[in-house]
């Protein structure tokens, strides 16, 4: 494996943690709304192409409450893994179920940056993993936080992308027909501009009948 090598459906796992109300209220980086659409659309995007995910959350009942619903009914299947610890990759469930996956290019959304993200990104990346962090689907409680966590990760070998770069990086030939219609539908629903620019063609140059909403 090796950075230099495209992500693909085959050889990573999405990870998400602690996308949860209580966890949500304390960030500042980007607006929270976003960050939802955000993260639900990169869950989306990785069940369009059978790409292995966990969920993890910490403190739900006494602290953080239930992980954002809209997220969880993307893959309503995948039970989320509950933690105490603020640092996932000190949790023995949460590794083995990485291990689990037999893969290498670990993709990781989490709140906040520069804690759940930060700690279990760095121990990962030591036990010799390719860490990908997304950005946009990450919140730290000031844009400072957030950016100095990206900074130190990236200085110790972490990849920074967001979740349209997955999302593409995995389509990334529109000739796989496969995938190709869901692809549309998801930047239709999540990418904004982009999405009504794809609704514009379809309708000026595909004279695409009206979608129903």
């Amino acid at each position: 494996m090796s950075k230099f090598e495209l992500l693909d459906p085959q050889n990573s796992v999405l990870i998400f943690i602690d996308h949860q109300p209580q966890m949500s209220f304390g960030v500042a980086n980007i607006d929270r709304q976003q960050l939802k659409n955000n993260t639900v659309a990169l869950a989306k995007a990785g069940k369009i192409f059978n790409v292995p995910v966990i969920y993890t959350s910490v403190e739900t009942e006494s602290f953080s409450g239930y992980i954002w619903p809209e997220l969880l009914a993307v893959h309503p299947d995948v039970a989320p893994i509950e933690r105490t610890s603020m640092n996932s990759w000190e949790d023995a469930a949460f590794v083995e179920a990485v291990k689990a996956t037999g893969r290498k290019k670990l993709i990781i959304s989490a709140l906040w940056t520069e804690v759940c993200l930060t700690f279990p990104a760095l121990m990962a990346l030591g036990e010799g993993f390719e860490v990908y962090v997304v950005t946009d689907t990450s919140g730290g409680t000031s844009v400072d936080a957030h950016e100095r966590s990206v900074d130190r990760m990236v200085q110790a070998g972490a990849v920074p992308v967001t979740w349209q770069q997955v999302l593409l990086e995995y389509q990334r030939d529109w000739a796989r027909k496969e995938t190709y219609d869901p692809v549309m539908d998801l930047v239709r629903e999540h990418s904004g501009a982009y999405g009504m620019g794809v609704d514009y063609a379809y309708t000026l140059v595909h004279k695409a009948p009206a979608r129903k909403a």
